[in-house]
């Protein structure tokens, strides 16, 4: 609130009070209202979220993967599958009988090994062609070396969960700005028709003593038309000032994500330019440190050198280390399994590496096109610099007119005063016209309107400084 003011009337105008019952926000809830239904803030809270999952993925990336494996596969046009001891038999059979020379046909190396061997091997072959084939296996994979893509997907992940870091406060910085803005711009229309009203106070007392004075024969008819043109014209501008209120009360709860509500009142206070505010910080050392968004380019900025690594990636070797299990089980019919054992089972564990030799210049140009993105946003850190200087001499200036406007308009209230005071003096005593009182009644109306204006002006330059520099 205003404390140093020479204009004492004035001080009631700058704080909005509720006139009648309903939810009252102070400028602090509206704020943290806004924040709490913000869209922006809602949707930079969900991709904070999706960045900080990807740094847990980026890790998981480090880790090994182990995959279950399991396959059923129906083949057609295949006859049942049988072991057969056709050859052993054929062994046996000829021990039986004789050559020439009188020796058996065949020997016990022939019925006991040869023939089940060969039986076994026939089977083998024959046992590739069953009707169902089944397989069941676990997979292990550890990356050794993935051309230094894990590491530095990691750390690509970390920045960019910083960046949106980054983001979700400049989001909520802009929430706030926009609320405050709206809430100084509802106070200085709520003063403002308080001024009117308070001005159409003073011309009703103008307005009964003209009427008065018309009876005695101290006034004309044409002075009291005079009067009651200006409180028509008085009137019309309050119902506009009024409706220009509501349409500010509506923008303000539509920013707080707010349904639109008749009853709903705002109560502030403005900053007092003379309550001695601190000036913000403008050294552009300290400026860079604070601004949100040169923090999420230099963060953009470290992601691409680090993306130029990912692509240099495709000229290094991947190394992986494999390990697996696998039960198979084939059959002529589906519910036929066999018990698995340890030793059928198929172990194996493995060394892979490779590494690309060509890829038709894929690797290159991905390598230049890193490189181009990160000059991309080398020189948009750049022009982001430049404009940040622009524009805080901008908001310097612009804070300094609206002290200078400050200062004017308080002398201007100053004269506006003492001159409807001696000119409504005057007029009483008959030695100024209704004219003049009219004049200086309006002059002071405007002088009230333009000082709340300059106020507001003020405040709005000073938010605008603060989030230049990056301390709003």
């Amino acid at each position: 609130m205003l404390r140093q003011f020479a204009i004492p009337a004035i001080l009631s105008f700058l704080c909005v009070a509720p006139s009648w019952a309903g939810k009252t926000y102070t400028r602090e809830e509206a704020v943290n209202t806004a924040l709490e239904n913000s869209s922006d803030v809602k949707s930079a809270e969900e991709d904070l979220k999706s960045a900080t999952s990807q740094v847990t993925a980026g890790y998981g990336n480090a880790y090994p993967s182990i995959d279950l494996n399991a396959t059923v596969t129906r083949i057609f046009g295949l006859d049942d599958v049988e072991k057969s001891t056709d050859l052993t038999d054929a062994a046996t059979q000829m021990a039986m009988g004789k050559d020439a020379e009188g020796h058996p046909m065949a020997n016990a190396y022939d019925q006991q090994v040869l023939g089940p061997a060969l039986d076994g091997l026939i089977y083998g072959m024959k046992s590739q062609g069953y009707r169902w084939q089944s397989s069941v296996g676990i997979t292990a994979t550890q990356i050794l070396y993935a051309e230094g893509k894990v590491g530095v997907g990691i750390e690509i992940a970390k920045a960019y969960k910083r960046i949106n870091e980054v983001k979700l406060e400049n989001t909520k910085a802009q929430v706030r700005y926009d609320v405050e803005n709206a809430f100084d711009q509802l106070i200085y229309l709520d003063s403002a028709i308080k001024i009117m009203y308070a001005s159409k106070e003073l011309l009703q007392e103008n307005l009964n003593f003209v009427e008065q004075s018309l009876k005695s024969g101290m006034a004309t008819e044409l002075d009291l038309i005079r009067v009651q043109l200006s409180m028509d014209q008085l009137n019309s501008t309050i119902a506009s000032a009024e409706k220009m209120r509501v349409l500010a009360r509506n923008s303000l709860l539509n920013t707080m994500g707010l349904e639109w509500e008749t009853d709903v009142q705002f109560q502030g206070e403005l900053r007092d330019p003379a309550a001695g505010y601190s000036f913000p910080d403008t050294s552009m050392a300290n400026v860079k440190k604070r601004r949100k968004e040169l923090v999420m380019l230099e963060e953009t900025e470290n992601m691409k050198n680090l993306n130029i690594e990912i692509e240099q990636g495709g000229y290094k070797p991947t190394v992986v280390l494999l390990g697996g299990i696998k039960y198979a089980n084939n059959k002529n019919e589906f519910f036929d399994w066999d018990a698995p054992t340890w030793d059928k089972l198929n172990k194996y564990i493995a060394l892979n590496v490779s590494m690309n030799l060509f890829n038709g210049m894929k690797t290159r140009e991905g390598v230049a096109q890193a490189r181009s993105s990160l000059r991309s946003t080398q020189i948009q850190k750049e022009t982001a610099e430049r404009g940040f200087r622009v524009q805080i001499e901008s908001c310097v200036n612009t804070l300094e007119d609206a002290n200078s406007q400050i200062e004017i308009a308080k002398r201007q209230i100053d004269l506006a005063q003492k001159n409807y005071d001696l000119t409504n003096e005057a007029y009483k005593l008959g030695r100024e016209t209704q004219l003049h009182v009219l004049s200086a009644e309006n002059s002071l109306r405007t002088a009230k309107i333009d000082y709340m204006k300059a106020i507001v002006e003020w405040n709005k330059a000073y938010n605008a400084l603060l989030q230049a520099t990056g301390e709003y």
